[in-house]
């Protein structure tokens, strides 16, 4: 039997305004002593982020192979374990996700080719533990900004390379992110089910993002056919994901991460804004919301479909998620924000002044609606309810990113909580503010989270 020879790729890539400048870095590890073998690095003009992390990988793969040519001839056997930040890249190169933008397929397929695809695993790791090609990636960046190239020997990336220990014996370690999958795979087996270890959890955080999912490999020898498979526009059916305490026959759900848009002008005076005024544009302080969402939801890696409100606000939102993303946004009516009839663009204590016998019965009264003929809440709550029974049946076992406004989140949470309706009056829902919900196939549903604002500080 040949020696195997076990090393770590770690890649990452980056662009500086998505698109914009943008630049690559890899790092080859010695699997056994942590040591570093190889870097690679290079500023690659304008692309976006994924391209670069995909440049990443296969300057990684690439510079793998070159320290070991004749790897599995006469060679040891390579077994090459890779570690990157990016979901993404992860989830399609394991072949769990479908490859949809035409920009990632002939990025994958050559990735892929660099090596049998049974010699290479897949690991996703959280930003902080991959400062190594992290670094060489910005490095590269800053080389392009000023005219250069990279050079290695000039090179300081491995200076705040954290500590890394060897792979085990048994084989690659598993998803970071998998301890509450392993958990539930446990009880599985102990109830005559999968065997512990078996589950891959793709969400960064349980019980964020359940999503399809598959029996976590071994190995990767799918990733090549799963690649033809994508550029074909086909892709294997995965095995469903089981969620805590939910029946097998019930499959995993339906999520929706209810993003509410970033800030306008009208946001922090607090102003009606609804369907039936102005239609504002993000202010720069929402731009910049809408920035930090996408970092956030790129770090995670979870979301697979984006739908957004047709109102400006929510779009811009979307655009800037699903750009980072490499994801198409799709519009519904239905998440659009209540129609405040009169009452747009005033604040609350303008209306009190102007319209109090009417605010004081919308307050009461679920079925009145704002002056003017606006939307009542009930109104409202047909309308999100048609849309949520919509999505869940279109994007049944998906974990989707619904942008949309604070009515219909609190709808949303509030119907499945199947509260009163004066419930929407308790609830705070900050700016690009994160709230989830999951629908199981027997209607039933769970709230998971409720204005979540940790990714804007």
């Amino acid at each position: 039997m040949s020696a195997v020879r076990r090393l770590v790729v770690e890649a990452d890539g980056g662009s500086r305004g998505n698109p914009g400048p943008a630049g690559y870095g890899a790092v080859v590890i010695d699997g056994a002593t942590g040591e570093t073998l190889a870097e690679a690095a290079e500023y690659i003009g304008v692309a976006t982020n994924n391209v670069a992390e995909y440049r990443g990988l296969i300057a990684g793969l690439t510079a793998a192979k070159a320290l070991f040519p004749d790897a599995g001839t006469t060679g040891p056997d390579l077994r090459v374990h890779v570690r990157m930040d990016s979901k993404l890249v992860v989830e399609q190169m394991s072949g769990r996700w479908k490859i949809k933008h035409p920009d990632m397929k002939p990025l994958a397929a050559r990735a892929a080719a660099i090596l049998p695809p049974s010699s290479v695993t897949y690991e996703w790791i959280p930003r902080a533990q991959n400062k190594h090609a992290d670094r060489l990636a910005n490095e590269a960046m800053d080389a392009g900004r000023d005219g250069r190239q990279w050079e290695a020997s000039a090179s300081t990336a491995e200076l705040d390379a954290p500590a890394r220990t060897p792979l085990p014996d048994r084989g690659p370690p598993g998803d970071a992110a998998a301890g509450a999958a392993k958990a539930r795979a446990a009880l599985a087996a102990a109830r005559g089910g999968a065997e512990v270890g078996t589950l891959f959890e793709v969400g960064a955080e349980e019980p964020e993002a359940p999503g399809p999912t598959a029996p976590e490999p071994t190995d990767v020898s799918a990733i090549a056919e799963a690649a033809a498979a994508s550029a074909s526009g086909s892709a294997a059916t995965p095995a469903p994901q089981v969620g805590w305490a939910a029946a097998p026959d019930l499959g995993a759900p339906a999520t929706f991460v209810l993003l509410r848009h970033g800030e306008t002008a009208l946001t922090p005076e607090k102003r009606f804004s609804g369907s039936g005024g102005t239609d504002p544009e993000l202010s720069a302080t929402g731009r910049d919301q809408a920035a930090r969402a996408a970092a956030h939801f790129a770090a995670l890696g979870t979301v697979q479909e984006i739908v957004s409100s047709p109102l400006r606000r929510c779009r811009e939102t979307a655009a800037a998620v699903a750009d980072r993303l490499g994801l198409e946004v799709r519009i519904d009516e239905g998440l659009r924000e209540t129609d405040f009839g009169a009452w747009e663009g005033l604040t609350f204590g303008e209306v009190r002044e102007r319209y109090g016998d009417d605010l004081t019965a919308w307050l009461a009264d679920p079925d009145t609606a704002p002056t003017g003929g606006g939307e009542s809440f009930t109104e409202v709550a047909a309308r999100v309810a048609a849309a949520r029974d919509r999505l869940t049946a279109r994007y049944a076992g998906r974990t989707v990113l619904l942008v949309t406004h604070v009515t219909p989140i609190k709808t949303l949470v509030r119907l499945a909580l199947e509260a009163p309706a004066q419930a929407m009056f308790r609830m705070e829902l900050s700016a690009a503010s994160i709230s989830t919900v999951a629908y199981y196939g027997d209607g039933n549903a769970s709230v998971r989270l409720v204005n979540d604002t940790s990714h804007l500080r």
